[in-house]
């Protein structure tokens, strides 16, 4: 049984964002979750395509692949929360409001 994964960090949106998309993925074949991810209306769905696309490639680069991807499926995937940026935004009265720009890190594995 052929694993691999691929990893995309410091994308620009927030882990809990991204884990809605990718739970809709989570388990289906990689011809199915790339249909999915296509027809998402969530931004980051490419991004998450991108990294899919990826794992695929590196399983074809494994030793005991058998050359068919469709055998392939979407074994695990997540998304961990990355550093936060921290920006200002002015406000009223010579105050400045907070704002934390955050990123994820994307994972995702697919197995024969």
């Amino acid at each position: 049984m052929v694993e691999a994964k691929a990893t995309a960090r410091y994308v620009r949106t927030s882990a809990q964002k991204a884990g809605l998309v990718m739970d809709l993925i989570r388990g289906k074949d990689v011809n199915k979750a790339l249909a999915t991810l296509k027809f998402s209306r969530k931004s980051v769905a490419g991004d998450i395509s991108k990294v899919l696309r990826s794992a695929i490639a590196n399983a074809q680069q494994k030793d005991g692949f058998s050359g068919d991807v469709d055998r392939l499926f979407v074994a695990a995937c997540y998304a961990d929360q990355g550093p936060s940026q921290k920006r200002v935004r002015p406000a009223p009265m010579g105050r400045a409001y907070r704002v934390l720009k955050r990123t994820a890190h994307l994972t995702v594995q697919v197995a024969e």
